[in-house]
């Protein structure tokens, strides 16, 4: 064998498996046909951040006024962010390239391809190897509709070479609403179109109520129960045609640019696992077993690719596991219940376990903690922006099953409250912990008031 491990895929998943293969003593190469970090560090959340930051600074702008500052007339600069976001990532890519060497991991440019249970080809030359691990994460989908030509996704958007003025983003996702915020914080006009009811689905209820009814305060146009049928190019303008959710069609979107944001699919094919025989989900998810492992017993698969939790902290957790069991001597199975998730939305959502609909779902019977509030920033800066958190507690044990919060700093805030869900803690834990104040924080252990149960009062 001439490596112990091969690893196609330098994102998240892919580089820390690798790192931890060979912190163990294993001779590991790693093959990146694209950029070493991945869609997380360069066509994802690290890029994205930066622009939900940039975006944020328009209402700083405004709220700085109520608290005696006199600001001038602000313009924003679209190429020199996306300058400066490049930059940065050109930064993070030498990096990532500096812990492979120094975890002495060889790095191959070029499409892997896999041609047997123990050989890789790659540059038109055949590499042998011991175990194989598939890291090569996911990529955004446009369905088959006319002129989807037309439509941009979330890996040109951070690219684009001007800010639109007028942009339909196709989707109710984290990442449809993620952009929403960024154009409209910049200053482009925003319609937000999704064939559901609400956005944000899979999250709790009254979190992407609350996230909803915030976004349409601050402009962002929400039309839902729309299915996009067409895109047609008129001009040097778009229109996206849609039917309702009766089927008739409606008049129609005018935009600059539209923006689909309708999932992402395991990037997978054409790498050879097909022809190898490999168990596959129909999108083309590998199936693989609480070791990653996949039908092929040399082959393993962690992240977007066995499209389990796509979420870059899994992916980090899966690469690390799979590492320490196969090289390490470490049984390390990963845990994916209770995964924290956050939306970099404005205002941001953060949430840790169950839903309240989720747990009903599986048996619970619960009680839930709400509050909403106007944070203490805005009472003086006067924004129309309120917070709301809930917790959702088990009536038989008092465990707290899921926390959930939209408002400023969510995400930073559930990061915390997630160890304690993690953890099992009681509702009375979280009453005998005293808050920090004056914090938005504190309100998860200052919740007393249930909200009345409605199902218990329809049972009756």
């Amino acid at each position: 064998m001439d490596y112990d491990l091969f690893v196609i895929g330098a994102g998240s998943g892919g580089v820390r498996a690798a790192r931890i293969a060979g912190g163990h003593g294993a001779k590991v190469a790693l093959a990146e046909e694209s950029r070493v970090g991945g869609t997380c560090v360069m066509r994802g959340c690290v890029p994205k951040k930066f622009l939900v930051y940039a975006a944020h600074f328009a209402e700083d702008f405004e709220d700085a006024r109520g608290y005696g500052w006199t600001v001038g007339k602000s313009k924003h600069s679209w190429k020199k962010l996306i300058r400066n976001k490049n930059a940065e990532l050109d930064r993070l890519e030498a990096a990532y390239g500096g812990m492979l060497d120094r975890a002495h991991v060889a790095l191959m440019r070029g499409r892997a391809r896999v041609t047997g249970p123990h050989e890789v080809e790659i540059g038109g030359k055949r590499v042998a190897a011991r175990n194989i691990l598939v890291s090569t994460g996911s990529r955004p989908f446009i369905p088959e509709i006319p002129g989807r030509e037309y439509a941009i996704t979330s890996n040109e958007a951070l690219d684009l070479p001007k800010l639109p003025r007028r942009i339909a983003i196709v989707g109710g996702g984290y990442i449809a609403v993620e952009f929403a915020g960024i154009f409209n914080g910049l200053g482009a006009e925003v319609i937000l179109v999704y064939r559901g009811e609400m956005i944000l689905r899979g999250f709790d209820h009254d979190a992407r109520a609350h996230l909803q009814a915030e976004m349409q305060k601050k402009g962002i146009d929400i039309r839902l129960g729309r299915e996009p049928v067409a895109i047609e190019k008129k001009g040097r303008k778009l229109v996206v045609r849609f039917h309702d959710d009766t089927g008739l069609e409606d008049e129609g979107v005018e935009c600059d640019t539209v923006m689909y944001a309708t999932g992402r699919r395991p990037n997978t094919r054409g790498i050879g696992l097909e022809e190898l025989g490999l168990a596959m989900a129909e999108n083309g998810a590998i199936k693989v077993d609480q070791w990653s492992r996949s039908s092929v017993p040399s082959i393993f698969a962690v992240g977007d690719a066995t499209d389990r939790i796509n979420l870059t902290p899994v992916a980090l957790m899966e690469g690390h596991a799979f590492a320490d069991t196969v090289f390490g001597n470490l049984k390390r199975p990963v845990d994916h219940e209770s995964v924290p998730m956050a939306v970099f939305s404005q205002p941001p959502v953060g949430s840790a376990g169950l839903s309240e609909e989720r747990a009903r779902e599986k048996g619970f019977r619960v009680d839930i903690y709400r509050t909403t509030f106007k944070a203490m920033k805005h009472t003086i800066s006067g924004r129309d922006e309120r917070t709301m958190m809930k917790l959702v507690v088990d009536r038989a044990s008092d465990r707290v099953l899921g926390a959930h919060m939209v408002g400023q700093d969510a995400p930073e805030i559930i990061q915390g409250i997630a160890i304690a869900v993690k953890a099992g803690l009681t509702k009375a834990a979280f009453d005998r912990t005293i808050g920090i104040h004056p914090t938005a924080a504190e309100e998860f252990v200052t919740l007393r008031q249930k909200v009345p149960d409605v199902e218990a009062e329809a049972a009756e």
